[in-house]
């Protein structure tokens, strides 16, 4: 089989989905523009309520982006410089982000071989480092990573959240949809972020992102963060917030997209199954423990000849991602922290081997095959 066989090989087709969803979004979207809220509209506590609904808590506050999402609930907890928070080095780097953003500091901790998540043994491990180096710096929080579309082993991370009393904020950017032991992301920990930039599994026109949290006060205190530090009005600011409101636009986008997401993500693990069976005698396949169910936002892939595989399939047209290269540790923007090449050998390992292939709902058999056969050769 050619590759000129296939017009494109899309990464991501939200085309194919669009074609689906196409009145509703278009009805959606005029409604908005008949009612002129665009900021704050009534889609936005309707898609809150969805969503709370959705993953099972008691609250939703929707924002701008993902990155807001995981800045909002520090900014509640109140960290500050002279603070610490626990997380993955293997990841995007809006999670240390935020926390440097703050005056803060992250200590990172390795990530689990198979999973590609954070280790909860290597957490505790990095917990009583800290508490015996006696920094004068004060523990405050762990920001465990869903890393490709699947969450990180909760039960363990909040056990040791428990003993050293600090909170955990899921970092659900990758998971929104994924199952742990039952429980949907976004569920797990004290609070949980999510993002709806587009390539997500559920994603919006645009940048997006929402928190999730059980907490009354919590939710009052987002809410505020959100706009600015808002009391009683909009001219009566009671914190230092942000301006990290979600458009009305992109919240009539997401409500649309959430009638076929169930429907989505059965397809997104029928894909993976797919490659999974196909490749498992020749590359490293990803892997999902039982009680987890994934919502596959990457598929991604592990061998130790990644720079030829890369080149091999771009000849054969078929795209592919890095997730991620550099890990955090080893990025200049973290140089302050004094971390070294050798500090966290999982992570380094997996960000030397690892890739991605197209995945989405959409993903045509005739074409996995193809691209499946690409990689064997």
């Amino acid at each position: 089989m050619a590759a000129t066989e296939f017009k494109k090989i899309d990464f991501i087709d939200l085309k194919a989905q669009q074609q689906r969803i196409r009145a509703s979004l278009e009805q959606r979207i005029k409604k908005v523009m008949d009612h002129g809220a665009y900021i704050m509209g009534p889609e936005i506590a309707e898609l809150e309520d969805r969503l709370a609904k959705y993953v099972g808590v008691n609250h939703c506050v929707v924002c701008g982006s993902g990155t807001d999402a995981l800045l909002m609930p520090l900014m509640a907890y109140d960290i500050k410089p002279g603070d610490v928070v626990f997380t993955s080095p293997f990841t995007f780097i809006a999670t240390a982000e935020v926390v440097a953003l703050l005056g803060a500091t992250t200590v990172f901790v390795d990530i689990d071989p198979r999973t590609y998540n954070i280790d909860p043994r290597k957490l505790e491990e990095e917990i009583q480092k800290f508490q015996k180096e006696n920094s004068g710096k004060k523990a405050k929080g762990i920001i465990p990573v869903d890393l490709f579309g699947q969450t990180a082993d909760y039960d363990p991370i909040e056990a040791v959240a428990k003993k050293y009393n600090l909170f955990v904020l899921q970092d659900a950017a990758q998971s929104f949809g994924a199952t742990y032991k039952g429980r949907k992301a976004g569920s797990m920990g004290d609070a949980a972020a999510t993002s709806f930039f587009p390539a997500k599994p559920l994603g919006c026109y645009g940048d997006g992102g929402a928190v999730f949290c059980n907490d009354n006060d919590m939710m009052e205190k987002l809410r505020s963060i959100r706009v600015h530090g808002q009391g009683s009005d909009k001219y009566n600011n009671v914190r230092i917030g942000i301006n990290g409101r979600l458009d009305t636009m992109q919240a009539a986008v997401l409500l649309a997209k959430m009638e076929i997401f169930d429907e989505e993500i059965h397809l997104r693990n029928a894909a993976a199954a797919r490659y999974s069976e196909k490749l498992k005698n020749s590359v490293t396949t990803p892997y999902v423990p039982k009680e987890f169910v994934s919502v596959w936002a990457q598929y991604s892939l592990v061998t130790e000849h990644r720079d030829a595989m890369l080149d091999k399939l771009k000849s054969r047209g078929v795209p592919t991602a890095v997730y991620y290269p550099k890990p955090l540790h080893l990025q200049e923007a973290f140089r302050s922290l004094g971390y070294k090449r050798g500090d966290f050998p999982v992570s380094e390992r997996i960000a030397d081997s690892i890739f991605s292939v197209p995945m989405h709902p959409y993903l045509k058999g005739d074409v996995q095959d193809y691209i499946v056969q690409a990689i064997i050769e």
